[in-house]
């Protein structure tokens, strides 16, 4: 949640002990403590209000969500990319069909010319 480190750490136990010195320093810590654990419960208590006046489904929109994270554009390129070869091989992908295409020149295999393209 926090990227705080070990250094970080230390130094805001320093700066608290500087603050509130040794004898209400575990006191502070504590109510800090209580209040995180309040806020967290308030903040969960209004998502689920807000979740049951507008009587949405979190699971549901979980769900949502997670479909949606399958069309980021980095995830959508790496299976447009991934090798096909390999799946051919496995049997998942039905080989491609070929009517008459080993009949064909090789002039008529190429893509035609596109003069807008170039």
């Amino acid at each position: 949640m926090f990227d705080i480190g070990l250094g970080e750490i230390l130094i805001i136990a320093v700066i608290g002990l500087l603050v509130f010195g040794p004898e209400r320093l575990p006191k502070a810590a504590a109510d800090g403590a209580k209040w995180l654990r309040q806020i967290r419960s308030m903040a969960s208590g209004a998502r689920q209000d807000l979740a049951d006046s507008a009587g949405v489904d979190l699971g549901d929109a979980v769900d949502t969500v997670k479909e949606l994270r399958d069309l980021h554009p980095k995830r959508l390129a790496a299976s447009l990319f991934e090798d096909q070869d390999d799946e051919k091989a496995q049997g998942k992908v039905p080989p491609a069909k070929t009517d008459d295409a080993s009949s064909r020149s090789d002039a008529d295999q190429r893509p035609a010319y596109d003069p807008d393209a170039t």
